[in-house]
């Protein structure tokens, strides 16, 4: 049985499966695995059990990932493991759980156990740790990707629907494209560092691994918010998923910036998912990525490689015997950095910034090749620095350029090798990414992680709502910027979507009424028009009374969208609308009210 974290949590709330009976399946598929290496700890299952007993006492309606079991990386601390970031000697045992792993356990998780990852997150291939190396979930001959390796083998094994990687230069995207999981990198500072092992402090942040887009945002929406204890935190909007908008323009490298080198696999690949692309609706624009790629070169070869000589290289001076031999190569590389190249590096990469941001903002979205080629085990033996650097040529340059991103699988080959794409856009656009990411997965049809099994429905709207919310449809002066949105607002409605009703509906406007407000009449089907409306999402307490305040001729009913979902909305008494002017030919009240002024 292959379990997404949201058709897990629904399935424990509705009794088909027990907590029991997850927790010893994820024990059973950690021995069926027979790798070693994807794990540094694990909990003693009796503790997993006696965790899911308190957790059977809460409301599970109220916890979002009710029972579902969750890795996490060894450099995220976990209250009852041991704390390694794949150093033996650096070892600790924390006190309390890192602040993302706080939330996920409030929000009904279970964690399982830390997983592999490149030593001091220093790595892009996931094969520098004492712990061995993960097996790779498609081709045992690749290399699994890092530093995250563990986390994302552990995804698309099926051991856990999601896990918690860090991702600085690469770490929550590349060991994404190379086992076909999904890797969301969150902006920056939208969560908190806090209890995370810094590679990077200013660049660094938590990733989520999962084997859709739709649980890997269900991770993040637990996951972020502000915390006063990091001081990289940032007070960000999240927002919700949504159907895509009209007119999307992704950009894509243009030709000379589409570096595969020599890959021809990884280059037919790409070349159909730009066709995959445009074929959900969206206008592909080249876009010059030379910003981008100059500010990569600052991560490993300027002065930002001295950030993680300040994270470890006091540890690192007391036990350079302790440290895996190319890590400490690259961290020793900022001994040749001063000051004074500091700044300067902050002087170019504010310069390149502003360049990078001039290419953004013809376009919505950056698509880019999550990795641009394939290595394997035996070719990274033979160059461990240079196959490394060349797998970070689309990534490196992100969290210096404070962008939010989303990997996603695009395609397996005949011979079961993966390749992947990853969607960038400036900090505060995780929610749309992870829709167009959402698209763009269902679209391929591929399979989920190693397991061969089908990818579930898509259903954006679903997804928008957290449990114990209801959606509803408004049409009128409810609408963003209109007199009542005010009301919306006041219970902390969230806006999900724009939709259109099914041409079901036709749309009558009460002038007499203060302020004016349309009135939504049913039909006969495909006798109306289809009317604009926005969905928004309450919880089911405020939906309660927001509905109370309702005045006549306005009611709630339930209407069907043009896609053919069905949701609660504004409907209006027949008798009342008789006298009515019929404005249905305006498609909406928004664009009706634009016609009178």
């Amino acid at each position: 049985m292959t379990e997404t974290a949201i058709s897990l949590a629904a399935a424990h709330r509705s009794g088909s499966q027990t907590l029991s009976e997850t927790i010893e399946r994820t024990f059973q598929r950690i021995d069926a695995a027979a790798d070693p290496a994807i794990f540094i700890s694990l909990r003693d299952k009796a503790d997993v059990l006696a965790e899911a007993d308190a957790l059977r006492a809460k409301d599970g309606a109220e916890l979002p990932l009710y029972g579902v079991p969750v890795a996490v990386k060894d450099n995220i601390d976990v209250a009852e493991l041991p704390t390694t970031a794949a150093c033996p000697a650096f070892i600790y045992r924390p006190a309390i759980d890192a602040a993302a792993v706080a939330r996920l356990r409030a929000a009904g998780a279970l964690v399982i156990g830390k997983t592999n990852l490149d030593q001091f997150a220093t790595g892009l291939v996931g094969a520098r740790s004492p712990y061995g190396t993960p097996r790779n979930a498609l081709s045992a001959d690749l290399v699994p990707g890092g530093s995250s390796s563990g986390s994302a083998v552990a995804v698309a094994r099926g051991i856990v629907p999601l896990a918690l990687g860090t991702d600085t230069a690469v770490s929550g995207r590349v060991p994404a494209g190379l086992n076909n999981v999904v890797g969301l990198k969150p902006s920056l500072g939208l969560v908190s560092a806090s209890g995370v092992v810094p590679a990077c402090r200013s660049l660094d942040t938590i990733s989520v691994f999962a084997l859709t887009a739709s649980d890997a945002f269900a991770a993040l929406e637990v996951i972020a918010g502000f915390d006063e204890t990091d001081a990289f935190s940032r007070a960000l909007r999240l927002g919700a998923m949504a159907a895509l908008p009209t007119g999307l323009r992704v950009g894509i490298p243009r030709q000379d910036d589409r570096l595969f080198f020599g890959d021809a696999n990884a280059e037919t690949a790409f070349s159909d998912a730009m066709r995959r692309m445009e074929a959900i609706g969206a206008t592909l624009v080249d876009t010059d990525l030379t910003p981008f790629f100059d500010t990569a070169k600052l991560l490993y070869h300027g002065p930002w490689i001295a950030e993680r000589l300040a994270a470890v290289g006091d540890f690192i001076a007391k036990n350079p015997d302790a440290v895996h031999p190319i890590t400490s190569t690259i961290i020793s590389q900022a001994s040749t950095q001063s000051a004074a190249d500091a700044f300067k590096g902050l002087y170019r990469l504010r310069e390149l910034k502003r360049e990078a941001y001039r290419r953004l903002a013809g376009i919505d979205v950056l698509m880019v090749p999550t990795m641009p080629l394939l290595v394997t085990l035996a070719e990274l033996e033979a160059d461990p620095i240079g196959l490394n650097t060349q797998l970070g040529t689309y990534t490196n340059f992100v969290n210096l350029l404070d962008l939010a991103g989303i990997a996603v699988p695009a395609a397996i080959a005949p011979d079961g090798r993966p390749f992947g794409i990853t969607l960038l856009a400036p900090a505060g656009r995780d929610a749309e990414l992870a829709s167009l990411g959402a698209a763009f997965h269902a679209a391929t049809g591929l399979k989920l992680g190693g397991l061969g099994a089908p990818q579930p429905p898509l259903s954006l709207s679903a997804l928008a709502l957290r449990s114990g919310e209801i959606g509803i449809a408004v049409v009128g002066a409810h609408l963003s910027a209109m007199p009542l949105n005010h009301e919306l607002q006041a219970l902390d409605a969230r806006f999900l979507e724009e939709a259109t009703t099914a041409p079901d509906y036709r749309l009558f406007a009460m002038e007499s009424l203060s302020p004016a407000k349309p009135g939504l009449l049913r039909v006969a089907p495909g006798s109306g028009v289809p009317i604009a409306v926005e969905i928004w999402a309450l919880r089911a307490a405020e939906f309660g009374r927001f509905v109370a305040s309702v005045p006549p001729p306005l009611s709630i009913g339930t209407l069907t969208l043009s896609d053919g979902r069905q949701v609660k909305g504004f409907l209006g008494e027949a008798e009342a609308l008789k006298d009515a002017r019929d404005i249905s030919s305006f498609g909406g009240w928004r664009a009706y009210m634009a016609s009178r002024i």
